[in-house]
């Protein structure tokens, strides 16, 4: 099964053998599933974006429903081009638990992930989405990303991006222990700023992050 990079984020931020989300400091997921969302689009060549602007480039539908439904709402809110990439990545994040439910549900349709309904201290409704039995798609991502940042492996474009988009958003400690990413920051500034879409669009993320972490929001 080929992952798009919003299925990849979400693997990285469930824990591989619970199928709990990871403990993250207030939106830093939604910010990351919002811009990897839009660096998908931007592939598929529907937008063009810098840290400025976000121009819509072709209307047509992807034939990707999570896609179509963010690129719907770009042209809905877009039209005069008014509305820059740090503007729409907090936007779709507002609408991060939607939009995470929607990705979690494709990858237990095509079998990566096992959906469970639990019991929190017997009463609290809980879901949890551990991996498939004899599917590694959860574990690659990460050792993808570990070989690309601590063995120099010369990383594909989505990697870089997926790369750069994590650094943006605080996942970087996901890929990385606080050994590995004290030794490898220089490689993870270098690939990161491979890709022009990923300095522009990570850029954005990493602004509102950090102006979201001014304002108290990162509880």
């Amino acid at each position: 099964m080929s992952l798009t990079m919003p299925e990849e984020i979400l693997l990285l931020l469930l824990d591989d053998e619970t199928g709990k989300p990871v403990g993250l400091p207030g939106p830093a997921g939604d910010l990351a599933l919002a811009g990897a969302i839009l660096m998908e689009l931007a592939l598929a060549g529907r937008i063009d974006t810098d840290l400025d602007r976000l121009v819509l480039v072709q209307q047509r539908p992807t034939g990707d429903a999570l896609l179509d439904g963010v690129l719907a709402r770009l042209v809905a809110g877009n039209t005069a081009g008014e509305r820059t990439s740090r503007w729409w990545i907090q936007d779709i994040a507002k609408s991060g638990p939607a939009l995470r439910a929607q990705v979690l549900e494709r990858l237990v349709d095509g079998g990566v992930l096992r959906r469970i309904e639990d019991r929190f201290l017997w009463v609290f409704p809980e879901r949890r989405y551990p991996k498939a039995t004899g599917r590694a798609e959860t574990a690659e991502v990460r050792r993808r990303l570990r070989g690309v940042l601590l063995e120099d492996e010369i990383p594909d474009p989505r990697d870089a991006l997926l790369i750069g988009l994590a650094k943006a958003s605080g996942l970087v400690p996901l890929v990385l222990s606080e050994e590995e990413r004290a030794q490898a920051a220089a490689r993870v500034d270098q690939v990161a700023g491979l890709e022009e879409l990923s300095r522009s669009l990570s850029a954005a993320t990493r602004d509102v992050y950090a102006t979201l972490l001014r304002q108290g929001a990162m509880h």
